[in-house]
């Protein structure tokens, strides 16, 4: 698990601009066949404790999950660790407003799409629709949000708007809230009504 992280800050430097070795020298140390990328670091949450949940050990198994800071940097990433860089096979989660620069970002690295997932608004969305409104609300009372929670909802810019967009756009007002929720979504999901990117993505690796 260790090198699994070392390997996944390797790369992070080297998407910055750094030197390629470290991660290269790691890939092949710690035996990575897969790269998982993400937009975010809550998606990353929610990816791994899904694994965890299903008992499996994604490092154990040579993938490893990254959160790339944004959907533009899909190019960058796909560059360095598909085909054109250490030729790792690539899978991910995508949003759907920004599916345009994966395609892009995929073409140009020659790498396959078929083991992109595509979420309708994001994958904080897709939880909150499988789990209902009702059952994000009770964990946000439980994680002693209900106050932040209650303010959130007088904003004149909520009044009128759907609980679930309410919900969604509340996860993301406070920095680490998004982290935070994207494990907590998954631990209540019933494992039948998992949403199908994330259950798809997970079935792929």
């Amino acid at each position: 698990m260790a090198d699994m992280r070392a390997f996944r800050d390797a790369v992070t430097g080297w998407a910055a601009g750094g030197p390629g070795g470290p991660a290269s020298e790691l890939a092949e140390r710690v035996g990575v066949r897969t790269v998982v990328l993400l937009e975010g670091p809550s998606d990353l949450a929610a990816v791994e404790t899904l694994a965890a949940r299903r008992g499996r050990d994604l490092a154990a198994e040579g993938v490893c999950v990254v959160s790339m800071g944004g959907a533009m940097s899909i190019a960058r990433y796909a560059e360095l660790l598909g085909p054109p860089g250490l030729g790792l096979r690539l899978a991910g989660l995508c949003d759907e407003n920004e599916q345009c620069f994966y395609d892009r970002g995929l073409e140009r690295a020659r790498a396959p799409h078929r083991d992109f997932f595509v979420c309708v608004s994001d994958l904080e969305d897709e939880l909150i629709r499988a789990l209902g409104t009702a059952r994000v609300e009770e964990a946000v009372r439980a994680e002693g949000d209900l106050r932040a929670w209650q303010t959130f909802l007088r904003q004149p810019a909520q009044h009128g708007r759907p609980r679930q967009q309410q919900l969604r756009r509340f996860l993301g007002t406070k920095k680490g809230r998004k982290i935070r929720y994207g494990h907590l979504l998954v631990e209540a999901l019933d494992p039948s009504l998992t949403p199908a990117p994330l259950d798809d993505l997970l079935a792929s690796l």
